[in-house]
């Protein structure tokens, strides 16, 4: 992708940083989670993971989430279901961010809008 600077997973201070997000499809929180997460690789502010890998125990990228010195977790809704896949595999967070408490109204289906990407990479950075 042209533009996309490195998708390393250091973050400030030479710590590594990796990002997991929701991406339900069926709102459009879920798939704001992802821009979001996106956008923040892009950025290179950390660099991403699977976390359907991560629920699926991959045993690669549950030991590199365990490796890492950063967990950011967004969240899209009081589901919870990163969170819950995180907690399950004995991952910590260290940066938690759910969308909704942005004041972002879930509503059915993948269309978001792309205004409130920012809002929740503003959020990540600050929590």
């Amino acid at each position: 992708m042209e533009g996309q600077k490195s998708t390393c997973s250091c973050g400030a201070e030479g710590k590594t940083r990796i990002i997991y997000s929701c991406s339900g499809i069926g709102s459009n929180v879920g798939q704001l989670a992802n821009a979001a997460a996106c956008k923040l690789t892009r950025e290179g502010y950390g660099g991403g993971s699977c976390l359907a890998g991560v629920g699926g125990g991959i045993e690669k990228l549950v030991n590199a989430g365990k490796a890492a010195d950063e967990r950011i977790v967004i969240d899209g809704c009081s589901i919870a279901c990163a969170k819950k896949i995180m907690e399950d595999k004995g991952l910590s967070i260290d940066r938690y961010v759910l969308i909704t408490d942005l004041g972002i109204t879930k509503i059915p289906g993948p269309a978001y809008d792309g205004s409130d990407v920012q809002k929740v990479v503003d959020a990540v950075k600050k929590a």
